[in-house]
């Protein structure tokens, strides 16, 4: 997928009625998915710290497509979506390059043969994970939809 376009085009995205509570209920999974990758973290499990990291940084970044009204079907499409944000200047480009990074870092461990990740990098992406929350939230109050 190279273009927000395309993801259109493709039925990958798609215009559905915009909800200010999915958007709400999608901010929450997002913590819980945070809870998650903590106590994984804790346990030792940074395999699955990381997949739960990522999960939170998906449904915070969904979270700006449903007050939007826009249904997702690819993970590539929300990081574009969040792109045309950054392209109006409403978003800064390293919350893209942050959701980037970390879709390719849950891609890898689940569809490959890679190393498990450190302790220091799961660390890493737990802060992350909060950090780009908090972001997503205030792109949410200071933003109305498609802006």
């Amino acid at each position: 997928m190279t273009s927000l376009e395309e993801c259109y085009a493709k039925d990958l995205l798609r215009r559905v009625e915009p909800s200010l509570a999915k958007a709400r209920r999608s901010l929450e999974q997002s913590r819980v998915w945070q809870e998650e990758a903590k106590k994984a973290l804790a346990a030792g499990a940074n395999r699955s710290s990381l997949i739960s990291c990522y999960n939170a940084f998906f449904h915070a970044a969904r979270a700006i497509l449903y007050r939007d009204g826009i249904r997702e079907k690819s993970h590539i499409c929300v990081e574009l979506y969040l792109g045309s944000y950054a392209a109006r200047g409403a978003l800064e480009p390293t919350w893209i390059a942050q959701f980037s990074r970390m879709r390719s870092a849950r891609h890898m461990d689940q569809y490959s043969f890679s190393a498990a990740p450190s302790r220091e990098e799961v660390e890493s992406a737990v802060r992350g994970a909060h950090a780009f929350l908090t972001r997503m939230e205030k792109l949410l109050e200071k933003t109305g939809p498609g802006e």
